[in-house]
């Protein structure tokens, strides 16, 4: 399964999303609150997959975006947001983001767009 890094200012969301993926035994190899805790945990642990909240003190998840995608052209960054951002996730996506999921989660979507990017990535791989 996969690694990967929660980035969320909010522990509830990153707690919520942890248990989601590790039902399906995905690895959570890193939690960040900020953007820029979630460059440096990358560069650490070179996940298979960020999940990148936008909204966020010290540095955006737009901006850890950018540098994590000029560190790692390859990264696997999905978006999370909350309804009504959908300006700043088609930007995000313009910058290097996979895809998105909205927050409150719904656990069904965030299990098929995970395994929908770790599938392409795949592919990409082979």
């Amino acid at each position: 399964m996969a690694k990967v890094l929660i980035v969320d200012d909010a522990k509830f969301m990153r707690v919520t999303l942890a248990n989601i993926l590790s039902k399906e035994n995905h690895e959570i190899v890193g939690e960040a609150e900020n953007g820029q805790q979630a460059v440096e945990l990358y560069k650490d642990t070179k996940p298979d997959l960020v999940t990148m909240d936008i909204t966020m003190p010290i540095m955006n998840g737009i901006d850890a975006i950018k540098e994590i995608v000029t560190y790692d052209r390859n990264a696997q960054i999905i978006v999370c947001s909350a309804m009504g951002q959908q300006k700043i996730v088609v930007n995000a996506i313009e910058i290097g983001a996979k895809d998105f999921i909205v927050k409150p989660f719904d656990e069904s979507r965030v299990l098929e767009t995970v395994n929908r990017i770790l599938e392409k990535n795949d592919h990409i791989n082979i």
